[in-house]
């Protein structure tokens, strides 16, 4: 099983995720937790470079290239092999935020990423994905308080720098998605405290474990 998780900077998925793991595991499933950008050795390195807020003139198209450069090693490194093995792979963001970002927020088009990764992933899709969705304000404001009290590392906050019409624009394009695929996406009020998200995301799973 393939389950990814998804949401605007602050959103709180990847807090969630160890959680989750936990969840994953105590039900049965030996389970990979992983994420994108940076799941594979070559990806941490990928990471520095798109995150880094000093790269502000880097062009949309490499940084989208960037993306793929990433998730191509790490679908051949660590996907895959997992999935082949039996385990449950718990992935912090994947194809469907290049989507957003890349493809909508910044205006290269969901067509253009998606016929990349027919072309170079052979259209792995996830079996489930949690989308954890607050308004934009909300998690901005989030991410700099982590990012200011020392939760987030100051070098990966290329992304909070963006203006708010940016992050509305994710926001908007995960919730498109979302409608387009209601039988895959799962929504999670993100706006609540951390605990109430947890028992969410727990009833959510413990309902699709039973369906599936």
């Amino acid at each position: 099983m393939f389950i990814t998780l998804e949401g605007i900077e602050g959103s709180g998925k990847t807090t969630q995720l160890p959680h989750i793991r936990d969840f994953l595991e105590g039900s049965g499933r030996p389970c990979v937790a992983t994420r994108e950008p940076g799941g594979t050795p070559t990806g941490r390195k990928i990471r520095s470079i798109l995150l880094d807020p000093e790269n502000t003139g880097l062009a949309p198209r490499a940084e989208l290239l960037l993306y793929f450069a990433d998730r191509v090693q790490h679908v051949e490194q660590v996907v895959l092999p997992a999935l082949l093995a039996g385990k449950t792979v718990l992935c912090d963001r994947f194809v469907d935020a290049t989507i957003v970002y890349q493809g909508m927020a910044r205006g290269l088009g969901g067509d253009l990423v998606e016929s990349l990764h027919r072309l170079l992933l052979d259209d792995l899709k996830p079996d489930l994905t949690l989308l954890f969705d607050l308004p934009a304000h909300k998690g901005l404001a989030r991410a700099w308080r982590a990012l200011n009290q020392g939760g987030r590392p100051a070098a990966e906050s290329r992304f909070e720098s963006e203006d708010r019409d940016f992050h509305e624009r994710v926001r908007n394009g995960y919730l498109e998605l979302a409608r387009r695929e209601p039988d895959r996406y799962r929504l999670i009020d993100a706006a609540q405290d951390e605990a109430r998200v947890r028992a969410a995301v727990f009833s959510v799973l413990s309902e699709e474990l039973k369906q599936r």
